[in-house]
């Protein structure tokens, strides 16, 4: 086929422009306090732009700069009543009752489509994220919010079904307000997989521009934003392959920021370079080996191994927690209590749990009939050979690391494991429908364990973020105490300490490493605050000096 030849007089840079569909970059006389890009090399990709149906760490990242909640989490990170939020979509609230509370909105917030944003929104969020048919992550910790409704467009009000220390951040933290108009007819069945979520429209400091899959994802700040113009005008997450090459690219001046360096290997080269700010806090992440306690694929019937607990004790006490540790992160992780983030302010190294003690896992193996009768190294019994497969995404460095040494440390147990190592993809959805025996999963977790922890150990989490299916009464009462009852941090961290115990002596999983966080800057970019919780919390506080732009910078799409 002949290429057609331009139009006299059209000149190159014009026919380029004509070529790109997203538009011509050119440079720009950008300079001030409202100008530069910053490049984030993420070694993960979200899954979709719409904050209910997703429960990724880079999704909130990215969704966080899109959409407001009512207001928000202060530096102090406390949890406890209301006097430590700063407003958002509300620009002020009151108690009308002990179970009543009352937001007015700002009415200078708008969508990024130009309509107002209304108390309708508002109603029509809490419904979504409490529907089951969106069936979100997020739907049992807004468990005891009983009604949202509106007293007139600017006006809403929430109802609980009873008193408890932490209503105003039930009220506010999970639920990023969405736009009604938009979302209204889309059938809730189907917002996994609505165009709204790979183009979307918020109301936050950002603005979508564009999504190439695979590759980046690019926000716009919006410049007539009512709470204050975000300094930095454009936001891109760059997908990396791994951290290895993230790091890479930073120190290469291909990338502006890395949220977390994971091994001390890469801490070094990071905070090695001149050029680099490093910025330690506490990390909200913590993994584990998790049992399914029902059979793969079948959540009527026991699964055939993990289904007994002496099976799932002796395992636990023939993992060297310690000695894997130091083995992947050096200092920069700790072996955590139970399904505890560093984060949590119930974090109590004296919480009691079941010990690593080879011999004794190898006494329980043999009384509950696990024997290695044919000399071959493998325990078994009645012909059947201890063996299951464990699951872990190929995406994840560090979860492939511990696999392998998990792997070493089972095979001198008498234990069989294989690995399912497949993408990421695959790997959310074989957890959520139950299809594995074994799974290494890191969970993000809240800056407050009444969320976190029923979220994914307790039922209100069977079929979103409790994969295995731990379901404990016992822990169940211990955890709605230290949420509801409790008159003080006091009684709440005895609660909360009892409900751990409770659950280590089951044994429902083997808790590896909780975090320590380090993130990477350029040190171009001044004014920097981290947020523990959501590290890019206060990203439009962020800025660049004028005599620290570059070309890139002063690029407009």
């Amino acid at each position: 086929m002949p290429t057609a030849r331009p139009r006299a007089g059209l000149t190159l840079a014009a026919l380029a422009c004509l070529i790109l569909v997203a538009g011509c970059e050119r440079p720009v006389g950008c300079t001030g306090e409202y100008c530069g890009t910053i490049v984030i090399a993420s070694g993960g990709e979200p899954d979709i732009l719409l904050p209910p149906v997703s429960e990724f760490a880079i999704t909130r990242d990215v969704t966080d700069q899109l959409f407001l909640k009512l207001a928000d989490l202060g530096l102090s990170g406390n949890t406890i009543g209301d006097e430590d939020f700063q407003p958002q979509l509300a620009e002020r609230w009151e108690w009308d009752a002990p179970t009543t509370l009352v937001f007015h909105l700002d009415p200078r917030a708008r969508w990024h489509d130009g309509q107002a944003v209304t108390a309708a929104d508002v109603a029509f969020t809490y419904d979504a994220y409490t529907d089951t048919l969106v069936n979100s992550s997020f739907r049992s910790s807004l468990r005891q919010i009983a009604a949202v409704t509106t007293r007139d467009s600017l006006t809403v009000v929430f109802r609980f079904r009873q008193r408890y220390p932490e209503m105003f951040y039930d009220a506010v933290y999970h639920l990023r307000i969405l736009p009604a108009h938009l979302l209204r007819e889309v059938p809730r069945d189907q917002w996994r997989s609505t165009a709204f979520g790979r183009a979307p429209v918020g109301d936050g400091p950002y603005r979508f521009v564009a999504w190439k899959a695979a590759e980046s994802i690019e926000l716009a700040a919006d410049s007539t934003f009512f709470l204050g113009r975000p300094h930095l005008r454009r936001v891109i997450w760059r997908f990396t392959s791994d951290q290895q090459v993230a790091v890479t690219q930073l120190l290469a001046g291909d990338a502006d920021a890395v949220e977390v360096l994971i091994t001390p290997d890469n801490v070094q080269r990071a905070c090695a370079d001149p050029k680099i700010a490093c910025y330690p806090y506490k990390g909200s992440a913590y993994g584990y080996v998790g049992f399914n306690l029902a059979a793969p694929g079948d959540t009527t019937r026991p699964h055939p191994l993990f289904g007994d607990r002496d099976l799932r004790r002796a395992l636990v006490m023939a993992t060297d927690r310690e000695r894997l540790l130091r083995n992947v992160f050096g200092d920069l992780a700790k072996v955590p209590p139970g399904p505890v983030s560093q984060l949590w302010w119930i974090w109590d190294p004296e919480i009691r749990e079941l010990p690593y003690d080879s011999g004794q896992a190898a006494r329980l193996l043999t009384r509950i009939g696990w024997t290695d009768s044919d000399g071959d190294g493998i325990r078994d019994q009645d012909g059947r050979p201890l063996a299951f497969r464990l699951l872990l995404p190929t995406t994840s460095a560090i979860r492939r690391q511990y696999a392998r040494l998990l792997q070493e440390q089972f095979r001198t147990a008498g234990v069989d494991v294989q690995l399912d190592e497949v993408d990421f993809s695959l790997f959310n959805e074989r957890a959520r429908g139950g299809r594995f025996d074994a799974i290494i999963n890191t969970w993000n977790s809240d800056p407050t364990p009444s969320s976190g922890f029923p979220q994914t150990w307790t039922p209100a989490g069977f079929g979103r973020s409790n994969y295995g299916r731990y379901d404990n009464p016992e822990v169940d009462r211990l955890v709605d105490r230290a949420v509801t009852s409790a008159a003080s941090r006091d009684q709440a961290r005895r609660a909360w300490r009892a409900a751990i115990e409770t659950l280590n002596r089951d044994a429902p999983g083997i808790f590896l490493f909780a975090t320590s966080n380090v993130s990477a800057i350029h040190n171009r970019i001044v004014d920097v605050t981290i947020r523990p919780d959501s590290w890019l919390a206060l990203l439009r506080t962020w800025r660049i000096p004028a005599d620290r732009l570059t070309d890139r910078d002063r690029v407009e799409r």
